[in-house]
């Protein structure tokens, strides 16, 4: 018996099982650099306090990623095998550097529809973020809003570094949260020294007036 046609078969399933999961994949990607980049985009405007802007960006970048999470919803292993999970934890940091920076609620893992380790690694960048943030304000001597935000850095690593579980299951926390510590140390740093330097300034400017 011969077996040409079931194995000509099995070559024509074969190959279009595969051409359709390429497009898929080749699909995704693209839609994830678009929504990485939109998410860039939304974080800068985030810094000039353009947050109307930056919610345009955002949006578009949750629509890309929804796009590409339609395009893998029969594929479980390209939809985690790490672009489209990069491109959730960068509208995490998106979404969260706005609610950190503007003083508004920050959106849930559930409500992004992203995972724990999407979430937690995007909040840490988020953290991250605030570090320019926190010199802007010194720039324009917001001491108080400086601390605000240093105290939001300090929060998110207060909790990142008790989530102690394998990198497998965290994508690689442990070294994010390591990165931000030492982020928030140099903060820390530029933030004690001028916040010594503004008592100084009062109490110089105080010994002048009462001469």
């Amino acid at each position: 018996m011969g077996r040409g046609s079931e194995i000509g078969d099995a070559g024509s399933r074969a190959r279009s099982v595969l051409e359709a999961k390429h497009n898929a994949r080749e699909a995704t990607l693209s839609t994830s650099r678009s929504a990485i980049r939109e998410c860039a985009l939304g974080i800068r405007a985030v810094h000039r306090r353009e947050f109307e802007v930056a919610g345009t960006h955002i949006e578009a970048a949750a629509a890309l990623i929804e796009q590409a999470r339609a395009a893998t919803r029969d594929y479980p292993d390209i939809r985690h095998a790490g672009f489209l999970v990069d491109a959730e934890k960068e509208l995490v940091e998106a979404n969260l550097t706005v609610a950190y920076v503007a003083g508004v609620p920050a959106p849930t893992a559930d409500e992004l529809g992203v995972g724990v380790a999407a979430y937690l690694n995007g909040m840490c960048e988020a953290a991250s973020e605030l570090r320019r943030q926190v010199l802007d304000c010194l720039r324009r001597a917001e001491l108080a809003d400086a601390e605000n935000l240093f105290e939001v850095m300090d929060e998110v690593y207060g909790l990142l570094v008790t989530i102690d579980y394998p990198d497998a299951l965290t994508g690689g926390l442990r070294r994010s949260t390591d990165a931000l510590r030492a982020v928030l140390e140099r903060t820390r740093g530029d933030l004690t020294n001028a916040i010594v330097a503004a008592r100084i300034s009062a109490a110089t400017d105080g010994l002048s007036g009462s001469g």
